[in-house]
């Protein structure tokens, strides 16, 4: 045994000279506050094949920071309402590194091959990630709002409710424009007042209005990073996505996904969708 080895009767004393806590008959467990018995024994493969595991934990974890991600995105959005941007930074902040979190996931999905894909792809029958409600959530709270998009949550009406929450409101960049306006800036009255369920069109008035701020950062500090804030997110975003699209071109080439779309083909459409447009076309005219 190396000298540098602690012996197991050495071991037991650092544990026991720590004075830490080993029995729990009567207080709450590390995995009682989690709920790890719950959240481990949701993972049901339906295949025989043994990297079926590895695709549900991907995609579970990735609806678990989802979760985090709306917790902090709509806590966000009502702070850039209530004119307390130092609280949303730090909220939005937070949501971009959730985004870079998600895109390293992708790398691990990646190891799967496309015959260990084939072998449990006719066990997910129609489902799809292009289902989950949360990520729908997600990019109508980002103002990528889509009328279709509400159809595949229509069999659940609880889950629809919060889906039609989303598409409802105001995004993050509707509630940015407002807060613009009150701060005197100039935007067209027809941004501020709109059918927030529609998606979201650029104007040459909402570029001036930012391109003042961006001319004049002091002046106008906290809106300025604003901005830079939502151009992280909207970075962060676009990374995420076309680290799915590659995923799923280097896992199932062109086939066509089990949720019935193109596959590949839609999820490069999708990747030309500009969130805040105007804060990337300011930057030509600056």
């Amino acid at each position: 045994m190396s000298p540098h080895t602690p012996s197991p009767s050495a071991t037991e004393r650092i544990v026991h000279d720590e004075k830490a806590q080993l029995d729990f008959s009567r207080s709450m467990s590390y995995g009682d506050y989690l709920q790890l018995d719950a959240i481990l024994s949701a993972q049901h493969p339906r295949s025989p094949d043994h990297n079926e595991m590895l695709f549900i934990v991907q995609h579970q974890t990735s609806e678990l920071w989802m979760k985090l991600m709306l917790h902090e995105l709509r806590a966000a959005v009502a702070h850039v309402a209530a004119d307390d941007l130092s609280t949303a930074f730090k909220m939005l902040a937070r949501v971009s590194k959730i985004m870079e979190q998600l895109v390293h996931a992708w790398d691990v999905l990646a190891t799967m091959t496309p015959p260990e894909y084939s072998a449990i792809r006719p066990f997910l029958a129609s489902s799809s990630g292009f289902q989950s409600y949360q990520y729908r959530c997600i990019e109508f709270s980002l103002g990528n709002k889509n009328a279709a998009m509400l159809k595949p949550h229509e069999h659940r009406p609880d889950l629809l409710e919060l889906v039609l929450g989303a598409y409802q409101a105001p995004s993050l960049y509707d509630e940015a424009l407002k807060l613009l306006a009150r701060r005197g800036l100039e935007v067209p009255a027809n941004q501020l007042q709109r059918d927030w369920t529609q998606p979201y069109a650029a104007t040459p008035a909402v570029e001036q209005a930012w391109l003042t701020v961006y001319r004049d950062p002091k002046r106008y500090w906290d809106l300025y990073q604003l901005g830079e804030e939502l151009t992280d997110l909207e970075d962060a975003f676009r990374l995420w996505r076309f680290r799915h699209v590659t995923t799923v071109e280097r896992v199932i080439g062109f086939k066509r996904g089990t949720g019935g779309t193109g596959g590949v083909s839609y999820l490069r459409k999708m990747l030309d969708v500009v969130l805040f447009p105007e804060i990337w076309t300011l930057r030509t005219n600056l």
